[in-house]
C-alpha cells in the first residue's frame, strides 16, 4: 500500500492578495479608532486565512479507498485511470467533461487525474480530480486496486 494525502492550498500569492483586507479595513476605521482599525482587520485576515487552509479540500489515497474532500470510492469502485498535463487537463476540465462526471477542481492546480467507474449503478462514468502530484496519485491507487489472480 502507498499511502497519498495532499491539500490543494491555494499558492501564496491568494494569501497575500488576501492581506489587503488589512489596510482595506484601516481606511473604513481610521476615522473611528486606528487601533480598533487594526485588531478587525489582523482578525480578518487570520479568518481568512484559517478559512482558505481548512476550506482546502484534501486528496487522499488509502487502505479504505480515494477519497478527494468528502467524498469516497472504495477500491473496488476503482477502474481504470489516467493523469493529465498541460493542454490535456485543461481539455479534459472543459471541451472534454462529460458532465455526468464528478469534479473536484482547484484552478491554481492545473493537473488533473482521471479515475474511471466500475460501479455501473453510479451515474458519473468517472471522477476528475486536481492533484499537483498525478503520478504518486496512480500509483498509489494501483496499490489499493483489487488484482484479480490470472488464471
Amino acid at each position: 500500500m502507498t499511502p497519498y494525502r495532499e491539500r490543494l492550498l491555494p499558492p501564496i500569492q491568494v494569501f497575500l492578495a488576501v492581506a489587503l483586507v488589512i489596510p482595506a479595513t484601516l481606511l473604513v476605521f481610521l476615522p473611528i479608532n486606528v487601533l480598533a482599525g487594526w485588531i478587525i482587520g489582523v482578525g480578518l485576515y487570520l479568518c481568512f486565512f484559517a478559512a482558505l487552509i481548512f476550506g482546502s479540500p484534501v486528496v487522499r489515497v488509502g487502505d479504505d479507498g480515494f477519497r478527494a474532500g468528502r467524498a469516497v470510492l472504495y477500491p473496488s469502485e476503482i477502474g481504470a485511470t489516467a493523469a493529465f498535463f498541460a493542454e490535456n487537463a485543461t481539455a479534459e476540465r472543459g471541451p472534454r467533461l462529460d458532465a455526468r462526471a464528478w469534479t473536484l477542481f482547484r484552478g491554481w492546480v492545473k493537473p488533473v487525474v482521471k479515475i474511471e467507474l466500475t460501479d455501473l449503478d453510479d451515474p458519473a462514468p468517472y471522477w476528475l480530480v486536481s492533484t499537483r502530484h498525478p503520478a504518486r496519485v496512480l500509483t498509489a491507487i494501483d496499490s489499493i486496486r483489487p488484482h484479480t489472480p490470472d488464471r
